[in-house]
């Protein structure tokens, strides 16, 4: 009977639900987008109650989709946009903020003050992270110092803080699991990566109560039964995973040197770096990829924030398309964005750069600069940006990408993985299930409840579906991300 899985992906546009058999393959699905706050300029946050709706909503409709009953699932996995940060009553469930979303840059001038006073080194060394306000401690310290009251509950044990996947246990096990895992813990600036353990030293930098944190378990493992009433039959939560971890298992990366890279609102690339946590003297991060009974798998990445966000600014900032898969389409008529580069630093620049108050740009209009040419424009900034992070891990050591595996929604398009290929100068391989992030984490939850023998066998369902190799030659290449560097030093403040 309990022969498929259920998988919660709840993005930072839109919430999913995709059931999979266990072969992998799709049989179920719904989606919802999500409503986007911006209360200020760098500001971004999502009502962490309409997370929660839309997200038994999707589950409900993805089981109505595939004629699948909930006593049919043998587990469900959650993944989520990770840092993105939630605080709530324990006993009325109710947020006391809206959530503040891995996005926003409120905090950047704490992350400075920090920096100044000398403590990144010592945040580096036991998270893998910078200090950024990308993580999740200061956007949990602000919610503490700038919401009424909430620092006196804080400390009299009356809240719980978590990052979206441990705020959907709690709402899918009615209060009952306050939990996360790993892979998340690991984003929050508070968790030391090698002890595995909520870090005191950094919970007195960010002045963080212990009483508001979540237990910390492997990416498979007991993390609750959903109460009866959400889905009509409780169900085994069995796996979580941050989104990118999640891609990583998804794209069945589990030997040190694998590499992928996730193409969604914003762009991640993650390289399985196995039992050893190389700390980037590129300004990449050490992470966890995964943790399995109770054995961590390290990885190095680097985060993009825009990639699929710059094409919803050229649909809905600037309406120059209809919608998000007429790229493609241009792109394949326009052919060259003829020296035209769009810096997408909405909400400053990621990886390898983590300048919080750069902005974004176009250069190189001319007078026959028409819409092709910025939509080429658009997509060319994510395959530079990719470049970017690939020198950084090579210049980390990583001397051997020669493949890179690709995912999430932007993968679908053929134009942008052909430039891809060109512009990084390596082999890019699309599987056959592009929604790699939602299947890693059923995969996660069908290993916990014996659905899989092993990571092998795992490994043996991923499938390639396109193998995309350079055609440009290395000259005009270069030439290009010449170009791209020289638009990237235009828009940084530094």
């Amino acid at each position: 009977m309990q022969s498929y899985l259920l998988s919660l992906d709840q993005g930072t546009t839109s919430t999913r639900a995709i059931i999979f058999n266990l072969q992998g393959q799709a049989v179920g699905r719904a989606q919802r987008e999500l409503k986007q706050y911006f209360p200020a300029d760098g500001w971004v946050e999502h009502n962490a109650e309409e997370i929660a709706e839309s997200s038994l909503a999707v589950c409900r409709d993805a089981l109505k989709d595939g004629g699948i009953t909930a006593q049919q699932i043998a587990a469900i996995g959650i993944t989520n946009q990770r840092e993105t940060t939630v605080v709530w009553d324990r006993k009325t469930g109710k947020p006391v903020h809206h959530a503040i979303v891995w996005q926003d840059r409120r905090t950047a001038d704490t992350c400075l003050a920090l920096k100044k006073a000398g403590h990144e080194a010592m945040v580096q060394k036991k998270t893998g992270l910078l200090l950024d306000p990308y993580f999740s401690a200061t956007k949990l310290a602000w919610i503490l110092e700038n919401v009424a009251g909430v620092r006196a509950r804080a400390e009299r044990g009356e809240l719980a803080f978590g990052t979206i996947d441990t705020w959907l246990i709690w709402q899918l096990t009615d209060g009952q699991k306050h939990a996360t895992d790993a892979t998340n813990a690991a984003r929050t600036l508070i968790f030391n990566i090698h002890t595995q353990e909520w870090d005191t030293e950094l919970l007195a930098l960010f002045n963080i109560p212990v009483s508001l944190l979540p237990v910390v378990q492997d990416s498979a493992s007991d993390f609750g039964l959903t109460a009866t009433r959400h889905l009509g039959a409780p169900v085994q939560i069995g796996g979580v995973a941050g989104d990118q971890q999640a891609a990583l298992v998804g794209q069945a990366c589990f030997k040190a040197g694998m590499v992928k890279s996730t193409y969604g609102t914003g762009c991640f690339m993650v390289m399985n770096t196995g039992d050893e946590a190389i700390t980037s003297t590129h300004r990449l991060l050490t992470t966890v990829g995964y943790r399995l009974n109770g054995k961590v798998t390290y990885a190095l990445e680097g985060s993009i924030f825009v990639a699929g966000a710059a094409v919803q600014w050229l649909r809905d900032g600037i309406q120059l398309i209809k919608q998000a898969g007429d790229t493609e389409a241009i792109a394949e008529e326009t052919m060259d964005s003829r020296g035209v580069y769009l810096v997408p630093a909405f909400t400053g620049l990621g990886a390898p750069y983590w300048d919080p108050h750069a902005r974004g740009a176009i250069f190189g209009l001319t007078r026959d600069t028409g819409i092709g040419e910025i939509v080429i424009a658009g997509l060319e900034a994510v395959c530079f940006q990719t470049r970017d992070l690939m020198e950084a891990m090579k210049k980390d050591g990583a001397s051997n990408l020669h493949t890179l595996r690709v995912d999430g929604g932007m993968a679908v398009n053929n134009w942008l993985m052909q430039a891809l290929a060109d512009i990084v100068g390596v082999v890019v391989d699309r599987p056959t299930v592009t929604e790699t992030t939602a299947l890693g984490v059923a995969w996660l939850a069908g290993l916990h409840v014996g659905k899989f023998a092993s990571l092998d066998a795992i490994a043996d369902l991923w499938h390639c579906q396109r193998e995309f190799v350079t055609k440009m030659d290395v000259e005009k290449r270069e030439k290009m991300y010449v170009g791209w560097l020289d638009a990237v030093q235009r828009v940084t403040s530094k």
